[in-house]
């Protein structure tokens, strides 16, 4: 797995744009300079991510969910399994 986040990713497992194995490693957010928790579903390339709109619930009991545009960052939490077997150790 590489080290650059997937340009569109979502937190709902109905979504195409669902990946398990990702969202294990743990993906930050940054939107507008402010670090975001509660995103549930990005685009980098098109600037903009969803966020739940209160506790509002449509009538299949998924949150609704506000469009918000600007800037985003994300990068991983964790690294990548194997990638601290990669580095090399300081034995001398």
């Amino acid at each position: 797995m590489s080290d650059t986040p997937p340009d569109h990713l979502s937190t709902n497992p109905k979504s195409p744009h669902f990946n398990m194995e990702v969202l294990q490693r743990g993906i930050g957010i940054r939107f507008k300079g402010r670090e975001r928790k509660d995103v549930e579903e990005y685009s980098i390339s098109e600037g903009w991510i969803r966020v739940a709109a209160g506790k509002t619930r449509d009538r299949h009991g998924n949150p609704l969910t506000i469009k918000l545009t600007g800037p985003v960052e994300a990068w991983f939490e964790n690294p990548a399994e194997g990638a601290e077997e990669d580095k090399p150790s300081n034995a001398e």
